[in-house]
């Protein structure tokens, strides 16, 4: 079968299906946006990898801009329509589409529809419920009316999707309230990589080569986003004592306008996002792992750092709201301590805690880690999309969509999460 798998972060957890699938002799290209300044998975052919691999980086000459609406909506479209001609080129059989803005989207859906592709919707988060509750803080009135532009598009291409995959169940309430035949949705946990992210010891030679010091370190790896409260790290670091205790925040997107914004405390130390090769040391030298999530963004988005968290195996301590997903694994695998996401003094006493009592971090940590060996298991998460993309390409065409000729909700061969 020929795969389009089309991850527009390029995530590590992406990229690991694509190599399990093309070991599965499907033909798998995996494409992504060449421009987003997010974490990356390994994004090259590897010596390993089986030639019926391809990666294909996607819209490298963009002059992309987060901070300009205008300027990124012109981004989103012109990098659709590079996605687009690149579909028509390949003429995949299956696609699968995530983390994509919905406009850029909606140009890989006519293309799919154009070459005949079944279509499969991976929704990681709903592009448009943020649009519609972030834009509309920052711009009332017109905001609102972006998301609701949004909502449309989206809506429609999930419609029109032959499948859609949720990371969580806790989507499909908004799929029901669209009117979306649950016969049409399956629910796949993401996942971290877990053969990319070995147990390491905590004095690396990534900790030498920074000078992280002796003492306790906290640690806040991924991207800093209107979705993120970045005052749980300040106040943090403003409680820390010690002046060999650090708490370092690897961030891409949002980074600077922390710094630029703020006088940040002698021991917090910004530094850019750390390539692949060395993101499973940077991860072995914290001793605490550190996540958040707004209490508006919480229904639309999960944070996915908590399962890379989990495979290096220390302590989390995530600021969410009890219902999110990413919550309900941290304490399901007793791997750290979940605060609401306005609780500073919380947050900071969590963390500190940790530190304070190497004891229950290592039970916490190994706790995730055994979580993360149990569920994280690449062949039995390819075998889910691999029933699903046989599922949706043996369907007939026209009835394969919404209904799935009436079939019922997927039946995989093996779970990769139960639900909580």
């Amino acid at each position: 079968m020929r795969l389009m798998i089309h991850d527009y972060g390029g995530h590590p957890f992406v990229t690991a299906l694509s190599r399990e699938l093309a070991k599965r002799d499907h033909k798998v290209t995996h494409a992504w946006f060449a421009a987003d300044t997010g974490p990356k998975g390994q994004l090259k052919r590897l010596p390993t990898d089986p030639h019926r691999l391809e990666f294909e980086a996607v819209g490298s000459s963009i002059q992309y801009s987060k901070s300009n609406f205008l300027k990124r909506r012109q981004g989103d479209i012109s990098y659709g329509k590079e996605m687009a001609q690149l579909i028509r080129n390949r003429r995949p059989d299956v696609i699968l589409s995530g983390c994509t803005p919905t406009e850029a989207q909606e140009q890989i859906w006519k293309a799919g529809k154009q070459v005949n592709a079944r279509l499969i919707y991976w929704c990681q988060d709903f592009y448009s419920l943020a649009a519609s509750k972030l834009l509309g803080q920052r711009l009332p009135g017109i905001g609102h009316a972006v998301g609701s532009y949004y909502r449309t598009l989206e809506r429609r291409q999930m419609q029109s999707a032959h499948h859609i995959v949720h990371i969580t169940h806790d989507f499909c309430d908004s799929t029901d309230a669209w009117g979306l035949d649950r016969n049409h949705v399956s629910v796949i946990e993401n996942w971290g990589t877990l053969d990319a992210i070995p147990m390491r010891p905590r004095n690396t030679q990534w900790a030498e080569k920074h000078k992280l010091g002796a003492g306790a370190r906290f640690l806040y790896s991924g991207t800093l986003a209107m979705k993120h409260n970045p005052a749980l790290l300040v106040e943090l670091a403003n409680a820390l004592q010690r002046p060999s205790e650090l708490l370092v925040v690897a961030a891409g997107s949002g980074a600077k306008s922390l710094s630029n914004a703020r006088a940040l405390p002698e021991q917090m130390r910004l530094m850019p996002l750390q390539s692949i090769d060395d993101f499973p040391d940077m991860l072995g030298s914290a001793d605490v792992f550190l996540a958040m999530i707004e209490r508006e963004a919480s229904s639309f988005s999960v944070p996915s750092k908590t399962l890379s968290y989990l495979c290096a195996g220390r302590p989390i301590v995530l600021a969410a709201p009890a219902d999110n997903l990413a919550s309900r694994i941290v304490r399901r695998a007793k791997a750290g301590i979940v605060v609401e996401p306005e609780d500073i003094r919380g947050f900071r006493e969590a963390a500190l805690y940790y530190a304070q009592t190497p004891e229950a971090a290592m039970d916490a940590g190994a706790a995730g880690r055994a979580y993360a060996e149990r569920h994280f298991r690449i062949d039995r998460i390819t075998d889910r999309f691999e029933d699903l993309f046989h599922h949706v390409y043996d369907a007939p065409l026209r009835a394969s969509r919404h209904n799935l000729s009436g079939r019922g909700v997927l039946q995989p061969r093996a779970v990769a999460h139960q639900r909580s």
